[in-house]
């Protein structure tokens, strides 16, 4: 058995010494890449490599089928059949799972199946490194201290199932976030990229970037906290946005327990959400932000089910023209609540709105704030979907289509359902990196948004 060592034959070993009823398999092999540095210099660099198999087992009964899932690392040969059992022991001990489908079936096979994984190493940094190494030196001559890292991330995922299913998708992953500050830290300015290559990413640019932020930062003007009109840059638009999409089960909504339900009961769809025409979408095959083409579940939970792992996924518009067209389910949950069969996919865009950049939209305001980013983004009433955060990193005041200077930080409680109903303008959709969730979440295009009278409930004292 030690021959077998190949993503795609463990996978076959894994079905073949199933006794269950039912037997999905999935094994994630993953390689990274990263570079960090400090102070205008590199700190660390590496490279690593893993292996993660999760095994599902489905048990019939009189009751129902209950399913079992185990997943461990670094699983060799030798590891497959007590894994296999752990999978098969935990099934028999649960009750009949809810969730229960049969499995997919009748999706034809990826024809790279049986190839070897893809994977990243330092080489995917071979043209971004030595631009790094010039940006250092232009903050350093312009007394300017920069702080980052980038990291990039090669998943191949091999699906297999005791009904047939044979398939793979590779998932590139790159994040870069860059930080400027003054020699004293009092001025600390944000940029962050999302990239499949890294090589769509230009340090000069953010460095540029970076350093006019800085020159805003010089003045400083103190202001209260209160309803303002407010520029939301694409990466604060993302992270919002993930998080309404986080929250938009069908299930819950239809249960009476999200934004989403409709008082008296049943769910908002059709309902306007934004008086702009803005459309909220995924697509795994976006260009650009490419994800996984069919459901890959390692477990089940409000969105998601391991009895849908292997199916297809289609272009969705959750927001169409402003009207909510859609909630996520999965097969069980469509059934339960009569909607369509929308699962999660891993991308998110929203687009419908103008053609003007940040910059001009800055330039169209009389007055108003212009932020960074958002972090530390927690909820506070899932019935509203009242959200509150921190600005960081840079709120800017804008006067007269200009930037006159730098405020002090906020916290903020808002929810993104109600920003949309609000925003008076949206400009041109651009990929970004969302900042809060870029641990989980990365494939984004958003536009910026203005909205009248964003509330910043509180002072913050955060740089």
């Amino acid at each position: 058995m030690s021959r077998v060592s190949k993503p795609y034959e463990i996978v076959e070993r894994a079905l073949e010494l199933s006794r269950a009823d039912g037997c999905v398999v999935i094994a994630d092999e993953e390689s990274s890449a990263n570079l960090r540095w400090a102070g205008n210099a590199l700190t660390t660099n590496g490279v690593t490599r893993g292996r993660t198999l999760t095994v599902i087992a489905t048990v019939d009964g009189s009751e129902g089928t209950a399913s079992g899932v185990v997943s461990r690392s670094a699983v060799t040969a030798e590891d497959l059949e007590p894994l296999v059992r752990a999978a098969e022991e935990a099934a028999r001990a649960a009750g009949p799972a809810e969730d229960a489908q049969p499995l997919v079936r009748d999706v034809p096979a990826s024809p790279d199946f049986t190839d070897a994984p893809a994977e990243t190493s330092s080489a995917v940094f071979a043209d971004f490194a030595p631009a790094l190494g010039e940006a250092f030196a232009r903050a350093r001559a312009g007394g300017r201290e920069l702080y980052g890292f980038a990291h990039h991330r090669l998943t191949s995922t091999y699906l297999g199932t005791s009904a047939g299913l044979r398939l793979r998708h590779d998932q590139p992953t790159g994040t870069l976030e860059l930080n400027a500050k003054s020699p004293d830290r009092s001025r600390s300015a944000w940029a962050g990229r999302s990239t499949r290559d890294f090589k769509d990413v230009d340090p000069a640019a953010l460095d540029a970037d970076l350093a006019t932020r800085l020159g805003w930062a010089e003045r400083r003007v103190e202001l209260p906290a209160g309803r303002y009109e407010t520029l939301l840059p694409p990466t604060a638009v993302a992270d919002l946005l993930i998080y309404q999409m986080w929250s938009s089960a069908g299930r819950d909504a239809a249960e009476g327990r999200t934004v989403f339900s409709k008082p008296g009961g049943g769910t908002r769809l059709g309902e306007t959400l934004s008086p702009l025409p803005l459309t909220l979408r995924s697509d795994p095959n976006e260009p650009g932000l490419e994800s996984a083409p069919f459901v890959i579940a390692h477990s089940s939970g409000d969105d998601s089910s391991v009895f849908d792992n292997g199916l297809p996924l289609a272009p969705t518009e959750w927001v169409r023209d402003g009207k909510l067209e859609r909630l996520i389910t999965t097969r069980h949950s469509a059934g339960l609540t009569r909607l369509p069969v929308a699962p999660t996919i891993g991308n998110l865009v929203l687009d419908g709105g103008g053609e003007r950049s940040l910059e001009e939209m800055v330039a169209a305001t009389e007055r108003g704030l212009l932020l960074t980013c958002l972090w530390y983004i927690r909820e506070v009433d899932p019935a509203t979907l009242l959200l509150t955060g921190l600005t960081r990193d840079g709120v800017y005041l804008v006067e007269n289509g200009e930037v006159v200077g730098e405020v002090n930080n906020f916290r903020f409680n808002e929810s993104p359902v109600d920003l949309l109903s609000r925003a008076s303008e949206a400009g041109r959709t651009e990929k970004t990196l969302p900042r809060e969730w870029s641990d989980w979440f990365t494939r984004a295009a958003m536009p910026a948004l203005r909205v009248p009278d964003f509330n910043m409930s509180s002072v913050s004292q955060g740089v």
